[in-house]
């Protein structure tokens, strides 16, 4: 994964459509005779992806050696899986630490029971992450888990079985292009075939026939997984690329992210330790720290709270993706408790409300002022952050309503029409401090008003050619508005179709790395000036925030960036209740 404290120079890969695998079996021949793989039908891809748009919520794991020194490097304390290039440790320093690393506490029967109790339906687990060091048993490297440590056993094997046998699927992350062992291996930081240790220098092309791709072939030949998780591709070109997207064929019905470089676009698109304020065309899947770091760091106790958690799942699935969810197991094999606790009570919350979560699908609502929406056939699925005050809740919906219930305790709520909305009238207190779940019934497909942006006027101070401003209100964060790479400070100014009362706006950044920290100011044209009515500090993960009303036609953001050029991939104005 990418380094959250150290920083990291790679861009991520963009959010774009899905690309799917070919269909297994399936060939066709070419004008020169070739017989390649025919593109799977739509059909042939929904059948393949079914379970994963079902599940919403799996786990991710990072494990590896980077346990042992759990963070710390001299006086350091900042440190994660990136330990190694964040902290330049030699090859030989490195791997010193293999000799602690024995997991006499791994109970992978336990953790599959962790995460099915937490209302996960799968796990991806790191079979190899950047320092090179492999969990199983490799015969193309002696840096492996056997060889290694004093283990000298195999811990995926035994994790597959075990979620096999509880009904989970499962999935192996691999770093195909990052390696800082194995000579060859890319080095974020470095140039191709350089490192900062003599030992790991080397071809790169010689990695990837020597390391990647065999190693690869093992994993999808030893073992039946149903993910295979790429990362960083540095240096990965389509002819680089290819064989490795070959050896996916080994694995019928395998769903792979769109990591693996190359222009292979993989059947899931990756936005990393945030949500986006659009959600993603296509399938996507959101995968996120439950403190700051992806591997074991006995230092950092910044943990996630479970109401944050549950109101984040509720979030992705309401813009149609998935959650994948880490946790770093320290080095004897245990998950820290912290990381227990939270996902216990996720599932607690899911054990009463999964009906609101499993199987939906996207909200047909751009914004909710008191939380988000989810769907599944006939039935809307309110999810009710903040409780309102007057018992009242107000639903932008035209739709007659046919029923309303709570869904933890099946009471049965009243409704009635007012004001364009449908008012459902609530108990004085939340039932669920985290989120409180409506299920709602109404007649015929929801009918809700379309943004202000929609079919607004754009401009920009300045664009970057393939760039447009016209990006940043397309309904998606799937394209960007980016200035020329010599500007500091830009706008975006929309024009919307009609003066309307302004409540809230939604801003999403381009998913690079670096992450874009900007300043941004949003101001609106009242009675011929500008008038700022927001303004702050992104960290590249964007920003949704409710403001005071403000009614006007015309409104301009400022985007400001010291690193880089300033960028939006999404705009959204959102009407005042």
């Amino acid at each position: 994964m990418a380094v959250l404290l150290a920083g990291n120079l790679l861009p991520a890969p963009a959010a774009t459509p899905t690309n799917p695998a070919p269909a297994e079996g399936v060939t066709v021949e070419t004008s020169g005779g070739e017989k390649v793989a025919a593109k799977e039908t739509l059909a042939q891809r929904d059948a393949r992806m079914a379970w994963w748009r079902e599940a919403k919520f799996g786990l991710f794991i990072h494990w590896g050696v980077y346990a042992v020194p759990a963070g710390k490097y001299g006086e350091n304390t900042t440190y994660g899986e990136w330990i190694m290039n964040s902290a330049k440790i030699p090859v030989a320093t490195y791997r010193e630490f293999a000799h602690q690393f024995n997991p006499v506490k791994y109970a992978p029967e336990l953790w599959v029971k962790t995460a099915k109790d937490a209302g996960m339906k799968y796990m991806v687990i790191t079979s190899k992450h950047h320092d090179g060091f492999t969990l199983y048993p490799s015969a193309v490297s002696p840096w492996n888990v056997a060889d290694a440590t004093p283990y000298k056993k195999d811990l995926l094997g035994p994790l597959v079985h075990a979620a096999k046998a509880e009904g989970l699927k499962i999935g192996f992350y691999y770093s195909q292009s990052q390696d800082w062992n194995n000579p060859g291996g890319a080095k974020s930081g470095f140039k191709e075939g350089d490192g900062w240790d003599d030992a790991h220098k080397g071809s790169y092309d010689d990695y990837l026939s020597n390391v990647a791709v065999p190693q690869v072939k093992e994993i999808l030949t030893r073992y039946p997984i149903d993910i295979l998780w790429w990362d960083t591709p540095m240096f990965m070109t389509a002819q680089r690329a290819a064989p490795l997207a070959a050896l996916t064929k080994l694995r019928p019905g395998l769903i792979m992210n769109n990591r693996l470089g190359g222009g292979f676009g993989g059947d899931t698109a990756t936005p990393e330790q945030f949500v986006p304020v659009t959600g993603y065309p296509g399938d996507w899947e959101t995968c996120m720290t439950l403190n700051g770091h992806w591997g074991y760091n006995a230092y950092d106790q910044n943990w996630k709270s479970a109401t944050d958690l549950i109101r984040k799942l509720a979030d992705i699935c309401a813009k149609g993706g998935n959650f994948l969810l880490n946790v770093g197991p320290t080095a004897e094999g245990e998950f820290p408790p912290a990381c227990v606790e939270r996902l216990h009570e996720v599932g607690q919350w899911l054990r009463a409300n999964g009906d609101a979560i499993y199987g939906t699908s996207r909200s047909p609502f751009s914004y909710l002022a008191w939380g988000v929406a989810t769907r599944k056939a006939g039935t809307l699925y309110l999810h009710v952050f903040e409780w309102p005050k007057d018992g009242k809740l107000r639903v932008p919906l035209s739709n007659e309503p046919k029923s309303a219930k709570l869904l933890a305790t099946g009471d049965q709520l009243t409704c009635q029409r007012a004001d364009g909305k449908l008012i459902i009238q609530l108990p004085a207190n939340a039932p669920d401090p985290a989120d409180s779940v409506i299920a709602l019934q109404v007649d015929g497909e929801p009918a809700t008003e379309p943004l202000p942006t929609v079919g607004a006027k754009i401009t920009a101070s300045a664009a970057l050619p393939g760039n447009p401003p016209e990006n940043a209100i397309d309904g998606t964060g799937e394209k960007r508005w980016r200035a020329p790479q010599d500007v500091k400070s830009a706008w975006l100014e929309v024009e919307l179709k009609q003066a309307m009362a302004i409540g809230a706006f939604g801003l999403d950044e381009p998913d690079v790395w670096p992450r874009m920290s900007q300043k941004f100011t949003l101001a609106a044209f009242v009675n011929g000036e500008w008038k700022g009515f927001a303004a702050g500090k992104t960290s590249g993960h964007g920003i949704k925030q409710s403001i005071e009303p403000v009614m006007a036609q015309k409104f301009r953001l400022t985007m400001q960036c010291d690193k880089g050029s300033p960028g939006v991939a999404e705009l959204q104005l959102y009407p005042a209740e």
